[in-house]
């Protein structure tokens, strides 16, 4: 069964957020929680690791995950930002959205859609800044949730669903799950793929 770690999700303790990404580092597979739901994740730059998500996650291959940076400035280095992207992007990160946008060089093949786009997250999560900056590299970020099954609220809920596949979960406390709005600057208009927490008028 997975570790359970507790941590405070308004001043995580660096000592504990240093024990998750020595995890991370290692390959682990760990569960945390985010501003929208307890999330799934890994680096993204170890392959092994992202292909074990797709198998807990039971998701094809050709279907990659979005992934979590700490800032703007990282995603400037994953991704190509327009400059009016950009002003939507400092407008309202970190929040409940993901933004899809051309993948850079950086990103690594597994990350990217066939038509090169990745999906980035800046959550408003001091947990999940605080793993991203250590790291020092985007972590892979899917929903805990199991098809079939209510989303999980809280690390115990985790625990039941995906105990026995992942290798560490992040207890911050009760998420009332609620998908991210998911918005493509791809082109040059914005484009809300799925309306979800955060508000979608700016993008309109």
């Amino acid at each position: 069964m997975a570790k359970v770690m507790e941590i405070n999700p308004i001043n995580p303790q660096q000592r504990l957020i240093g024990m998750a990404v020595d995890v991370l580092k290692k390959g682990g597979v760990i569960c945390y929680p985010t501003d929208t739901m307890y999330g799934i994740g890994c680096d993204i730059f170890n392959q092994k690791a992202v292909k074990r998500v797709h198998e807990i996650k039971q998701r094809p291959k050709h279907k990659p995950f979005s992934f979590m940076c700490a800032s703007l400035a990282d995603i400037s280095q994953y991704a190509h930002v327009s400059s009016p992207a950009y002003r939507l992007l400092r407008r309202h990160l970190p929040g409940p959205y993901t933004m899809v946008l051309p993948g850079s060089k950086l990103v690594p093949n597994i990350m990217l859609t066939k038509q090169k786009t990745v999906g980035i997250r800046v959550p408003q999560s001091p947990i999940c800044l605080a793993l991203i900056e250590l790291l020092g590299n985007p972590v892979l970020n899917t929903s805990a949730l199991r098809e079939g099954n209510e989303a999980p609220v809280d690390a115990y809920a985790v625990e039941e669903l995906f105990g026995g596949l992942i290798d560490l979960i992040i207890d911050g406390g009760e998420v009332i799950p609620e998908p991210s709005t998911v918005v493509s600057l791809v082109d040059e208009l914005p484009e809300i793929l799925r309306a979800g927490k955060g508000d979608t008028a700016p993008f309109l």
